[in-house]
């Protein structure tokens, strides 16, 4: 029996794809755990799963093998060629944990009832083989969603399956099922998800832990490095305009204005509150195809220096979207599924770090964030050791 499982939403999609051969790869000691920010010497690693210790399942729309995916992913030069032909076979043995997930969020009440039970059901299955499960949303962002009284309680939220109505989307309902499945949740998407009072409220009553959202990998990683620099060092900061270039799956559904927009609420959210103020400057998310599983970011600040002097400082950030998120998505396993043998229960605001909209906290210094992670990974440890039986080190 493993000691964790990880179940992706958009299991076949480009991030879960090079984030469970890397974990294979890992797991063989073919790979070095770069990225990995719980390798890391400063955070408290006691109690979490090693990477042989995993298993990995999920959902997904779309029935592209594994293999088939990675492939595509050595062809885009996203995951070297050696490690999908030494860990093909492990790939190819995860399929069989795969299944199909959500069309649609469901034509009527029963429908949505339905669907979230099935899934549900999956992940139970799932984690028969394991102790602990960790559903991880990696799929498609999804159009701004506004709640309603039927999301107001999980009372409400029944009521409303009961009279016919389906007032979830796609995302929570992945998030509900999850919780009906005691599994912990990480939202690394900006879509709604875990995030509405039903299904928070649920997570209370079973006393399960939850993380989100929007995982912070990139561009937004570097402006939670530099906002505060600028910050601090009292420069005043009159515009920063941030252009974004993706392509990939990930560019493919930015292209749409209405999805987009869930994307660029959750890049600036943190911005002015680290700056202290409302900041002039647009932000565009523009799909290139071209581009495939890559991402480039050019940002350009105007601040105002001592005596007013006018200054300009520009960024170009380009990377490889899926091998940058990977390691979080692993990192946030580990750390929900330990916090979920300790106790842990409802939001936690301290994995903030890994998020551009982290839940309940207001904190976006990357710093201040840094140290309440590593805080809290040391209680978490302990935790777990005293609810063991085990002599804390």
């Amino acid at each position: 029996m493993s000691t964790l499982g990880i179940w992706f939403v958009g299991a076949r999609g480009s991030l879960a794809t090079t984030a469970t051969l890397g974990l294979h790869a890992l797991a063989a000691g073919l790979t070095e755990a770069i990225g990995c920010v719980t390798e890391h010497p400063e955070l408290d690693r006691r109690g979490l799963a090693g990477y042989d210790e995993v298993l990995v399942g999920g959902h997904d729309v779309v029935d592209t093998p594994l293999v088939k995916r990675a492939e595509e992913l050595v062809a885009g030069g996203v995951v070297p060629q050696h490690l999908l032909r030494l860990v093909g076979d492990r790939l190819a043995a995860t399929e069989h944990r795969l299944r199909h997930g959500v069309e649609n969020a469901g034509t009527s009440g029963r429908g949505q009832r339905a669907e979230v039970e099935r899934l549900a059901r999956d992940i139970r299955a799932f984690g028969e083989e394991v102790d602990h499960v960790v559903v991880v949303d990696v799929s498609s962002t999804e159009q701004p969603y506004s709640p309603d009284d039927d999301t107001s309680s999980w009372s409400a939220l029944r009521a409303a399956w009961e009279a016919g109505r389906a007032p979830l989307p796609a995302s929570s309902v992945y998030a509900c099922a999850a919780l009906l499945a005691d599994a912990a949740h990480a939202g690394f998407t900006p879509s709604t998800g875990i995030d509405l009072p039903a299904l928070r409220q649920l997570a209370h009553q079973r006393a399960i832990p939850f993380a989100g959202c929007d995982g912070k990998t990139g561009e937004t990683l570097v402006k939670s490095a530099l906002a505060p620099m600028f910050a601090t060092r009292a420069l005043e900061v009159r515009s920063w305009t941030s252009v974004n270039l993706l392509g990939g799956g990930d560019g493919a559904t930015l292209a749409d204005p209405a999805a987009a927009s869930s994307k660029t609420r959750a890049k600036r959210s943190g911005l002015d509150s680290m700056l202290g103020r409302p900041v002039d400057g647009p932000m565009h998310i523009d799909y290139v195809a071209d581009l495939g599983d890559w991402k480039t970011a050019w940002d350009h600040v105007r601040f105002d220096g001592f005596l007013g002097t006018r200054m300009t400082m520009q960024f170009t950030w380009e990377g490889c979207d899926s091998t940058l998120a990977a390691p979080l998505v692993l990192d946030l396993a580990r750390l929900l599924g330990r916090a979920r043998a300790a106790g842990v229960l409802g939001p936690v605001p301290e994995l903030g770090f890994f998020f551009k909209s982290p839940y309940d906290s207001d904190e976006h210094r990357l710093a201040q964030q840094w140290e309440a992670l590593t805080r809290w990974s040391a209680d978490c440890a302990a935790r777990v050791e005293r609810l063991t039986g085990e002599p804390d080190s």
